[in-house]
């Protein structure tokens, strides 16, 4: 009993630092909390020993709990051939309402490891997510981070250097390509709403696709006095719109852009996929979470 009091101690004396390590790692608040609702579970289960330095033995549980969500993740999507794939099923432990944000979660929105740099890390491998997050954000060696995915010290190096050329090279292009569709999305909105043909036309790709309809004529037509109730968000990071209920998101909608054009909308409903993401809706210069 003494044993396991001395963990849940250590667990809760760490654990805003897991909570961050998990959500940089997964750049999902709900996958964050789901990954160290997980790591308690581990470490409540396991044996302390002789453990000289907990917060680093909590951090590898957590990062390994990650790594296997991760990887998780991308063999959902090689599975899904480029859909969207679903996320985790299990429920959250976190009871904070809906729409609430708590005060570290606006934290690790506003930092240095923000939006944007999530929407880049999600183009790395696993292994070199987890060896960059770790060492550059939290200066875990990489003696202990080899130990966590099970290659050397110096092959960890090389996962993080690589993974941070990767970083370094991409960041200023998905700032410059996201401010540039929210722009679109935000102009597509308008036009929507006003029932504007003509600039639905011009923000639309001759070939746009949403659903069935296939054209950009026919996908005007589809929008055209519609969305009045859509608001400019990031959705994960990416510039989209977002339907709300009494304040619970009900439908996604997702652009992809080709050549500066809209050239496919897909709308999302599933409530199951809408709960684990990270919305943030844009809204005359404020931002509000979801």
């Amino acid at each position: 009993m003494v044993e396991q009091d001395w963990v849940s101690e250590r667990f809760a004396e760490h654990q805003d630092r897991l909570r961050a390590v998990a959500y940089r790692m997964l750049g999902s608040a709900g996958e964050a909390e789901d990954a160290v609702q997980e790591a308690w579970l581990r470490v409540s289960r396991a044996g302390t020993g002789r453990i000289e330095n907990p917060g680093g033995w909590l951090t590898t549980v957590v990062a390994r709990v990650c790594l296997n969500m991760l990887e998780a993740r991308r063999t959902r999507r090689e599975d899904a051939a480029g859909a969207l794939p679903p996320e985790p099923d299990a429920a959250h432990a976190s009871t904070r309402p809906a729409g609430q944000a708590g005060p570290e979660d606006e934290a690790l929105l506003a930092d240095s490891v923000g939006v944007a740099l999530m929407v880049v890390l999600n183009a790395l491998t696993p292994a070199e997510r987890l060896a960059f997050v770790l060492h550059d954000v939290f200066a875990v060696s990489f003696g202990e981070i080899g130990a966590i995915i099970d290659r050397s010290p110096a092959a960890a190096r090389q996962l993080a250097s690589r993974a941070r050329r990767r970083v370094q090279g991409a960041a200023g292009a998905s700032d410059a390509a996201r401010s540039a569709k929210r722009e679109l999305v935000e102009a597509f909105l308008a036009a929507a709403r006003g029932g504007d043909f003509a600039a639905l036309l011009d923000l639309l790709d001759p070939d746009a696709v949403v659903g069935e309809v296939r054209g950009g004529r026919d996908v005007a037509a589809f929008f055209s006095g519609r969305a009045q109730a859509a608001r400019l968000a990031l959705v994960d990071g990416v510039p989209a719109a977002v339907w709300s209920h009494l304040g619970r998101p009900k439908a996604v909608l997702t652009f992809t852009v080709t050549d500066g054009r809209i050239s496919r909308i897909d709308i999302d409903t599933d409530p199951l996929r809408l709960r684990d993401l990270d919305i943030v809706i844009l809204a005359g210069g404020d931002q509000e979470r979801r």
